[in-house]
């Protein structure tokens, strides 16, 4: 089973001035199996969900529930909820100089796994989900992103699905900054991760680009720190002809 059940959930962000409220009380079931795609305009918090998820310490997390699997994770530290099986792959993934991909993800998996990877079988399997992602399996050589293009970092972080095979992904504009063809790759390794038929998804996204190559099970639009329509494919649809100005308008009526 892969349940993340987030129950009332209201985040604070830190700010200059002091706590800033964003999340006003979100209500989301991700069932095992099923792909949950999370659309809405800039600044109405779809980000700030992740991140508060993953235990950002930028982000509070003032009242409500997340549990995947039935553990709680809002009084877990950040290893703690990934050890549970969360993961996220960020909009903008940091730089990490001096650590390789490959020493980076097998010190990672062996945290996940409580024992360390076979170190003769290791370099087949990262070079296995760089060839997936369409990368050179140089890159398991080079720093963590350092010196990466901005696709080529995106499709690091589903390179990092791939080898860690968390319970629940949350990708946070994983198609943002991407070309056609990037696009594409990144949607593949979404759904070779998805059709193991045990885990869920989270998929955060500004356009329905993404939604022509994977197939959601659910379309949430997020406005003012809540979901406040919910459908199937047909309301992505309906998103790219339309946009979100009627959802907008509604909530400040």
């Amino acid at each position: 089973m892969a349940d993340l059940v987030i129950t009332d959930l209201h985040v604070d962000v830190e700010t200059e001035s002091g706590p800033k409220p964003i999340l006003h009380g979100v209500n989301l079931t991700i069932k095992t199996g099923e792909i949950h795609a999370i659309m809405g305009p800039n600044g109405s918090g779809k980000s700030t969900m992740a991140y508060a998820l993953a235990g950002h310490p930028k982000y509070t997390i003032t009242s409500g529930s997340a549990t995947l699997d039935g553990v709680e994770l809002t009084g877990l530290s950040v290893d703690e909820r990934a050890k549970a099986g969360l993961f996220l792959a960020m909009q903008y993934p940091v730089e990490v100089p001096g650590v390789s991909t490959s020493n980076f993800l097998r010190t990672a998996k062996t945290a996940l796994d409580g024992q360390a990877p076979k170190v003769r079988t290791w370099p087949k399997v990262v070079s296995g989900a760089l060839t997936r992602l369409e990368m050179d399996p140089d890159f398991a050589t080079r720093s963590v992103n350092e010196g990466f293009s901005g696709g080529e970092k995106k499709r690091g972080e589903i390179v990092q699905l791939d080898v860690l095979n968390p319970k629940v992904a949350v990708l946070d504009e994983i198609d943002s900054g991407l070309d056609i063809d990037a696009v594409r790759i990144v949607a593949d390794g979404i759904n070779r991760y998805a059709a193991q038929g045990d885990r869920g998804v989270l998929l955060i996204t500004h356009y329905t680009r993404i939604l022509r190559y994977i197939e959601p099970t659910h379309v949430h639009v997020f406005v003012n720190g809540q979901i406040v329509e919910s459908g199937g494919k047909e309301l992505a649809d309906e998103l790219e002809i339309s946009g979100y100005d009627k959802y907008v308008k509604a909530v400040h009526a």
